[in-house]
């Protein structure tokens, strides 16, 4: 077909000091950070839903969002006509990776027999672009939220043919993350919760999610998918009560139900903010835990209560999250997705280039930064000696385990008061990072 976006170029890395705003002024793929590319520390991708079926429809009007390679139509040919546009874009704009539900490459048929083959031609085409491009399959995921079969959930509904339909599906879903050479697999369980306790057996519902999860790793393992998995913590929205939460309650019930070291976390910006926690603190809980494993790049507006999946743009929180991802040492195999859409009113498909031009910048700044401030020690330098009393003497005792509370109180009874408390400094450390940016 005709190049969907025939009047843009590769974006090409030309610097801070450019005016074009279609070329990256912080983002060069080769530039290295910490020993890294940035193109292999970030490992960028562009998500199928939010850039390739996203409409541009709200609550409050209709579509508005103008792609003319796509007819609106549920026909293979479309979908076909959307992959060849999906590649165009993701190739000039460099991104090596992709994400996508199996929904949003192709469409539903009468029955999970016709789903599966229009699956199946799909995603030859895929194959065949990622054959030609180079470009990779970061995860995949299934789309178990959209359709009315799933108005209770699906790993946790209450019919349990619902929940064999469900498990069928992230079979085939599976199998053809493998087949693409996906890296991940992601569980979003975007109905995976309740409205209402009356209702709602949620010792059962959670014990079939445990379920649905050991039955997944099984499968994997018997077709020789050797991905990672990742459990995506969201709070409310579309349920009252999400059972993944945020990333301490999908933490605990990793550990509880024996999926520690099958499955970690794939944490999301806009998703922290709903769960009243920032980006910061869900990467960081999660990576202490041996368990961060990819991200979703978003954020949210601070004035609007929902999921609003706004593109990156704010240098404080990009830098943030790259002190966590520098910390761990990069975030392979995951990466950073860019779980991100233009909003209704930037309707032109030159808009796409524009919005993840500026996300990859931001991560590419927050990057540096964060490097910088990691190579001068000013943080670590600080936490490492408001903790110094736990390096030795009574404090080294207590994290090694050997102190009991009759020694605690022996010592404090012969020292009668503890030691003065030291400023925390948190106006003198916001001040240090403001130098950095």
């Amino acid at each position: 077909m005709a190049e969907a976006f025939p009047d843009v170029g590769p974006i090409q890395y030309e610097g801070p000091d450019s005016k074009n705003p279609l070329a990256f002024k912080h983002y060069n793929p080769e530039e290295e950070v910490e020993g890294r590319t940035l193109r292999d520390l970030l490992r960028y991708s562009v998500c199928y839903w939010h850039t390739f079926r996203a409409t541009g429809t709200d609550p409050f009007g209709a579509a508005t969002l103008q792609r003319p390679w796509d007819d609106g139509s549920d026909s293979i040919e479309n979908a076909l006509r959307r992959v060849d546009a999906a590649f165009e874009f993701i190739s000039k704009l460099g991104a090596p990776f992709y994400c996508f539900h199996d929904r949003d490459v192709a469409p539903e048929g009468a029955s999970l027999a016709e789903t599966n083959k229009n699956l199946d031609a799909v995603v030859a085409r895929l194959k065949e672009k990622q054959g030609e491009t180079g470009i990779q399959l970061l995860w995949g995921t299934a789309n178990l939220f959209s359709h009315p079969r799933f108005m209770h959930g699906a790993a946790t509904t209450c019919n349990a043919d619902v929940f064999a339909y469900a498990a069928a599906q992230v079979k085939k879903a599976i199998e053809v993350t493998h087949e693409l050479g996906g890296v991940n697999y992601v569980f979003w369980g975007g109905r995976e919760g309740y409205h209402n306790l009356y209702n709602t057996d949620m010792q059962r519902e959670l014990d079939h999610l445990a379920r649905f999860m050991h039955m997944a790793k099984e499968h994997a393992q018997s077709i020789g998918f050797t991905g990672q998995f990742l459990f995506e913590p969201k709070p409310k929205e579309p349920t009252k009560h999400q059972y993944d939460f945020d990333a301490a309650a999908c933490l605990n019930f990793i550990g509880r139900n024996g999926l520690d070291g099958v499955v970690k976390l794939n944490v999301e910006t806009n998703h922290a903010t709903l769960a009243g926690h920032t980006m910061m603190h869900e990467m960081e809980y999660a990576r202490i835990h041996n368990a961060l494993g990819s991200i979703d790049a978003n954020t949210g507006d601070l004035l609007l209560g929902w999921d609003t999946d706004q593109f990156p743009t704010d240098i404080y929180l990009t830098t943030q999250v790259m002190l966590v991802i520098l910390k761990q040492g990069g975030l392979a195999p995951g990466g950073v997705n860019f779980d991100a859409k233009v909003r209704r009113e930037s309707f032109d498909p030159v808009d796409l280039f524009h919005a993840h031009i500026g996300g990859m910048d931001a991560f590419a700044r927050g990057a540096k930064i964060a490097a910088r401030i990691r190579a001068d020690g000013v943080l670590e330098d600080f936490v490492k000696n408001r903790y110094r009393t736990f390096d030795e003497g009574i404090g080294a005792k207590i994290e090694n385990g050997a102190a009991k509370f009759a020694e605690l109180e022996s010592y404090m009874l012969d020292k009668g008061e503890a030691a003065p408390n030291e400023s925390g400094r948190q106006e003198y450390l916001e001040n240090v990072i403001n130098d950095y940016l």
